[in-house]
């Protein structure tokens, strides 16, 4: 490998979190270090989290929010623990010990005013020129995007809760 990319998923539609653990698998598959810091996703037990748990000691899962931000009824506390995940990601990223690096809703961050676009920016900048990181969530920014090597944005053409159909452990979490 000559160069560490970042990837940025985003967009309204599903598969986001998904397309950053699928290449997440291929890593291990190559026997690479995986770290997943999830910034927003709740407390509650996701499939892929219960997983890593018990595949390999290469990956390490971290899930620093408490659920859906925009729903949140203490913002400073929710931006406490935001804090507290981007502090963790800027320790992984300097740290220089992982070959893959996923901020998994670190866009929210961005958008919430949580963690400043330019120290978001300026982290990414500077990691390890062999690391890739890939970013995800919604609305990511003009800046984030230019400043990415691979964007893909996920749009909803379809979704089951349109029709009343609530998400289902093992296919949503």
């Amino acid at each position: 490998m000559t160069k560490g990319l970042l990837a940025v998923f985003t967009g309204n539609g599903k598969g986001k979190t998904t397309s950053a653990l699928g290449l997440a698998f291929r890593a291990l598959g190559h026997g690479h270090k995986v770290s997943v810091i999830q910034f927003i996703k709740g407390n509650w037990t996701s499939g892929e989290h219960l997983f890593a748990k018990n595949i390999s000691p290469l990956i390490e899962f971290h899930v620093m929010g408490k659920g859906f931000t925009w729903k949140s009824e203490n913002i400073a506390e929710d931006t406490a623990l935001a804090r507290k995940g981007w502090d963790l990601a800027v320790q992984t990223i300097t740290g220089n010990r992982h070959h893959l690096v996923i901020l998994d809703e670190l866009t929210y961050l961005i958008r919430y005013n949580m963690v400043s676009e330019d120290e978001v920016l300026q982290a990414l900048q500077r990691r390890p020129p062999e690391m890739h990181v890939v970013v995800t969530g919604r609305h990511a920014s003009d800046k984030l995007i230019e400043m990415a090597d691979l964007v893909t944005e996920m749009i909803e053409i379809k979704h089951p809760y349109a029709n009343g159909i609530a998400a289902q452990k093992g296919f949503e979490f």
